[in-house]
This record gives C-alpha cells, sequence and structure tokens, in this order.
C-alpha cells in the first residue's frame, strides 16, 4: 500500500511540473507572439490581395490552402532550423533579426513612399494563366506561400529572441510551435472573415427580412473597402515600428546604444512629465521614435534595394534557371 502512494505521489508530482511547464510554454508564447505583431498584422494586411478576382466559392478554399502552407512553412522549415540556430550558433540570432528588420522596414518605407510617388503597375504580358482558373489558383497560392514564407520567418525568428535563455530544448519548441499554430490560425481565421464579410453583408442586404438587418448588410458592404485601407495602414506602421525597433536594439546589442538609451530617455522624461498612463506614455514615445527611425532606414534601403541588390539577384536567378533549363536540342 506504501508502494501504491508512493507511486502516486510521484504521479502527482509529475503532473506538477507538466502543468507548471505548459504554463511556460503558454506566457512564454503569448509574449513571444505579442512581440511578432508587426509582421502578424502585415501577413492579415498582405493575404486578401491574393483572394482578389476568384469566385466567391473559390475564396475560402484559397485561404485554407494558404494557411496550410503557412503551417509547412513555420513547423516543418522554419521552427527546426530555429531550434538549431538556438542550439549551435545563437549569436546569429541578432544579425538575423536585423535581417528581418530590414526586410520590415523596407518593405513599410516602399509602401509609404508609393503613396506620394504612385507607379505604373508592371503589364501583364499577355499571361495565358488568365484562360486557366486552376493554374491562376495555383501560381496565386505559391506566391502567397512565398511570402508567408518570409513574414513567417522573421515572426519564428523574433519569438525565439523573446523565449527565456537556458531552458529544455523541448520546451522552447513547444513555445515556438504554439506561436507558430496560434499566430496561423489568428491571420488565416481574420483573413477568412475579412474576404467572406462583404458577401455575408450582400446576403443581409438582400435576404433580410428587417429593415436594420438590410441596413447592416449594406454597412458592411459600405464598411469593408474602407476598412481594409485601414488594416494596410496599420500593417504598415506596424512594419515601420517593429523593423526599427528590432534595428535598434541589434545596434545597442553590438555596442553602439546611444540612438536606443536617448529614446529610453526621452521616453521615460514624457511619462514622468505626465504622471498619468505612464507604461502607456512610455510604449507610445518609443514606439513613435522607432518608427521614424524605422522609416528613414527603409528610406536609405529602397534605392540600394531597387538599383543594386534586386537586379543583381534577378541576373543571379536567370543563370541559376539557364544552367538548370532542359536540353531541348
Amino acid at each position: 500500500m506504501s508502494g501504491l502512494l508512493a507511486l502516486l505521489d510521484d504521479v502527482a508530482g509529475i503532473a506538477k511540473v507538466a502543468a507548471a511547464s505548459v504554463d511556460d510554454i503558454v506566457g512564454q508564447s503569448a509574449k513571444a507572439g505579442a512581440k511578432a505583431a508587426g509582421a502578424v498584422i502585415d501577413d492579415a494586411a498582405v493575404t486578401p490581395k491574393y483572394i482578389h478576382g476568384f469566385a466567391p466559392a473559390r475564396e475560402l478554399p484559397i485561404v485554407g490552402k494558404i494557411a496550410l502552407g503557412s503551417i509547412r512553412n513555420k513547423l516543418i522549415i522554419l521552427l527546426p532550423l530555429a531550434l538549431l540556430l538556438s542550439s549551435f550558433a545563437p549569436w546569429l540570432i541578432t544579425p538575423l533579426l536585423m535581417l528581418g528588420g530590414s526586410y520590415l522596414c523596407f518593405e513599410g518605407a516602399e509602401k509609404v513612399y508609393h503613396l506620394f510617388a504612385p507607379h505604373k503597375p508592371h503589364a501583364d504580358g499577355g499571361s495565358p494563366t488568365m484562360d486557366d482558373p486552376a493554374h491562376l489558383e495555383a501560381q496565386k497560392v505559391q506566391g502567397a506561400v512565398k511570402t508567408d514564407f518570409i513574414l513567417s520567418a522573421e515572426i519564428m525568428t523574433i519569438a525565439l529572441s523573446a523565449l527565456p535563455t537556458g531552458q529544455s530544448l523541448w520546451i522552447e519548441a513547444a513555445a515556438l510551435a504554439v506561436v507558430a499554430v496560434g499566430i496561423t490560425f489568428i491571420v488565416y481565421g481574420g483573413v477568412a472573415v475579412i474576404v467572406k464579410a462583404d458577401d455575408v453583408g450582400l446576403w443581409l442586404s438582400r435576404v433580410g427580412r428587417l429593415s436594420i438587418t438590410r441596413k447592416l448588410g449594406h454597412g458592411i458592404v459600405a464598411f469593408m473597402p474602407w476598412f481594409l485601407k485601414g488594416l494596410l495602414i496599420v500593417g504598415t506602421a506596424a512594419m515601420i515600428w517593429v523593423g526599427g525597433n528590432i534595428m535598434l536594439h541589434g545596434v545597442a546589442e553590438m555596442g553602439y546604444a546611444g540612438a536606443y538609451e536617448w529614446i529610453h530617455h526621452i521616453a521615460q522624461a514624457t511619462a514622468t512629465s505626465v504622471a498619468r498612463a505612464e507604461g502607456f506614455v512610455t510604449w507610445a514615445v518609443t514606439a513613435f521614435f522607432d518608427g521614424i527611425f524605422g522609416l528613414i532606414y527603409g528610406l536609405i534601403l529602397i534605392p540600394i534595394v531597387v538599383k543594386i541588390l534586386a537586379p543583381l539577384f534577378g541576373a543571379l536567378s536567370g543563370l541559376f534557371s539557364r544552367k538548370n533549363a532542359p536540353d531541348t536540342q
């Protein structure tokens, strides 16, 4: 009997440890996911453009395919890479974060730049895929998954950097997995709601029995274009803010903390002078200056990327394609 009691006591102890581990995983996942807000919002803002132009019946299946590709990106490719990085090359985390931060600053600044200097859309060239809806859908999904991979890599790297050091590998893996699944569900669940909202509004406006129901439907249809524009603005601002924050943190860790400390000092002084909602004021002032820095840095990157890096990668890609093209002779 005493042996059974001892066994039950051991089981209870293991259960307590497991419960504490689950709490740690959930808490760490929430904090890590919150730090990736900029990339998450932009992911939700960018994805609806890949569904535009398809029949309503194909919208949700396309969102589902993109979400499945996103899960594969995060769990099968990026999560193992993140664990290898954490175990064998933790010194690479900051440079990779700064690379991702540069991407966020560039993307956000480019969107701001094109607001004031609109660019002409690229000529389609009479692509034959327009006559093949299935092929066009596959192309759109493939393009969306590729874009998602870049944003997912940034999300997973930010999440990895936010996790405490010195913990077991399985807790780290579980926390990253929770971040991956949770963020994918939030982003693509939100995208599904967004792309079908106008259909729901149109349905209510047509079949609603009450006047208020029909008015609600008309209101939803009228509101969605404004909502999508607002989401794009919020996503752009979040990209620039998060990217600037990542760059300032990275530069500070490399030993050049002047700008980071100056912003921290200004934020603290402003919050103290307000004497109300100090935490929010500190965050708002910090985010504002992070965003200013991110925008300036992103604008500097635009000519470098457009005039140098993009043509270079295009040339290398074309060379690689020619080398791997089948010989038809």
